[in-house]
């Protein structure tokens, strides 16, 4: 069974343009849930030793603090404290021992990390530097491999997929962390890759079908790639699914944003990338 995609190539464009418009107000107006590591402030895994001290009660006792807590594997339970902006090395250790104080020997610590507000600084810069930089290298990759509208269709298609990303992160409230760096760049290797892929097939296409109508060899393309990219897909996916079910609080959100990832890149995949393409004479680049 033969899928036209191209039919809905106008539809492609609308949802696209919507989900852009969608996640920059997003980032404009909600901006993004910072992490600890990015934001500064304390982390604590913790684990009750005592029958009576519950999540509901450890978060009473630490109203004062204004505490994020936050049940993860087992019983163990993860705290999550935010420092004030000039906060010095003295006064975070400070904060820690009240909080100590306040638990007593009622839980067991199994981590305790302390990021202050410049560090974090420094690793909010870090992290921009390094998507900069893979876009930067991915774009430079794109436009040497492929020439024309092949490199334009990649970068438009590169460009969304950045955009989306950070606007899923700013949408759902997900905490933007390290993770969230890490997350962004694997799901645009992943789409990148599969861009590539369908490039190759319709390069080929090209050469082997010389009077067939753009749309439609771009349609018999992406059908014979069709099985690969959901196998690649689906498999991924399934993946996901077993992090989601089975790992802790931080490889959950890690899974939920993967997910994401795989199907916005299977998306601009088949059709964003795939349809800039048609504005182009693509025969003329390849002679």
């Amino acid at each position: 069974m033969k899928l036209h995609f191209m039919k809905y190539r106008k539809l492609s464009y609308i949802i696209s343009g919507a989900l852009l418009l969608i996640s920059v107000l997003s980032i404009m107006i909600r901006g993004f849930n910072y992490g600890i590591d990015f934001s500064g402030g304390i982390s604590m895994e913790v684990t009750p030793v005592v029958e009576n001290m519950t999540i509901d009660k450890m978060r009473s006792e630490l109203s004062e603090f204004n505490p994020e807590l936050q049940q993860i594997d087992g019983n163990a339970i993860l705290i999550r404290v935010g420092l004030p902006k000039g906060v010095t090395d003295t006064e975070q250790n400070q904060r820690v021992t009240e909080i100590k104080n306040i638990l007593g020997d009622s839980v067991q610590y199994s981590q305790v990390q302390i990021v202050g507000p410049k560090i974090g600084g420094e690793l909010v810069r870090g992290g921009i530097l390094a998507i900069l930089f893979a876009f930067l290298m991915m774009a430079v990759y794109v436009w040497v491999r492929y020439r024309g509208g092949y490199a334009v269709g990649a970068l438009v298609s590169l460009f969304l997929d950045f955009v989306l990303m950070f606007g899923f992160f700013s949408i759902t409230g997900l905490e933007f962390n390290q993770t969230a760096i890490a997350v962004i760049l694997t799901g645009i290797g992943y789409s990148i890759n599969d861009k590539v892929v369908n490039y190759d097939r319709i390069e080929e296409n090209i050469n082997k079908y010389h009077k067939m109508p753009l749309p439609e060899l771009v349609d018999l393309s992406i059908n014979e790639m069709f099985r690969r990219t959901m196998m690649t897909s689906v498999s991924t996916l399934l993946a996901m699914l077993g992090l989601f079910l089975f790992s802790g609080e931080v490889l959950r959100e890690f899974a939920i944003a993967m997910t994401f990832s795989i199907i916005m890149g299977t998306f601009t995949s088949i059709y964003i990338s795939n349809v800039v393409l048609l504005n182009f004479d693509l025969r003329g680049e390849n002679k």
